[in-house]
């Protein structure tokens, strides 16, 4: 049941060109402009683009950034926010997730902040990290969630 539940919310991100995995990355960016515009603004005029880490975050569904026990207890509460738990409430995570590094990564350049994207030093994190992480997102979900035009760029690019 756990398994077909997964999967049915995310099986384009797994398909040709996953489009799935690029909506989310998006959205992600979408949000991170809202919430953190000096993080954002810093990540563009290093040349870091949110595709380059955050897609890595959406495939692997945050796997590679923490300990499988950390990772089991994301996933529950994906699991818990019933449809589109994994689609959707991912995304809101992994905003507070960055959220966590903004004062760190704005005192970064391009090399290092790449870097430092491809190994997040989460190692040490605990369930009391994780659940502030949990927190931060369902605050996020609540705020924004169902609200697509506050996820809506109005600076054209």
């Amino acid at each position: 049941w756990c398994l077909t539940n997964l999967l049915a919310g995310i099986q384009d991100h797994y398909t040709q060109d996953q489009p799935g995995v690029q909506r989310m990355v998006m959205k992600l960016e979408e949000l991170i402009k809202r919430i953190d515009v000096n993080l954002t603004r810093h990540l563009e005029e290093t040349g870091v683009q949110f595709i380059q880490f955050a897609f890595r975050w959406m495939n692997c569904l945050l796997l590679r950034e923490f300990h499988l026990r950390s990772v089991i207890r994301l996933w529950d509460t994906y699991l818990s926010e019933g449809h589109g738990g994994f689609e959707t409430f991912h995304v809101y995570v992994c905003a507070a997730f960055l959220c966590q590094f903004s004062a760190e990564l704005q005192n970064m350049q391009f090399d290092e902040l790449f870097a430092f994207m491809q190994n997040i030093p989460t190692g040490n994190w605990d369930d009391g990290k994780i659940e502030i992480v949990l927190s931060q997102a369902f605050v996020l979900s609540t705020l924004f969630q169902g609200s697509d035009a506050h996820l809506t760029s109005s600076n054209p690019r």
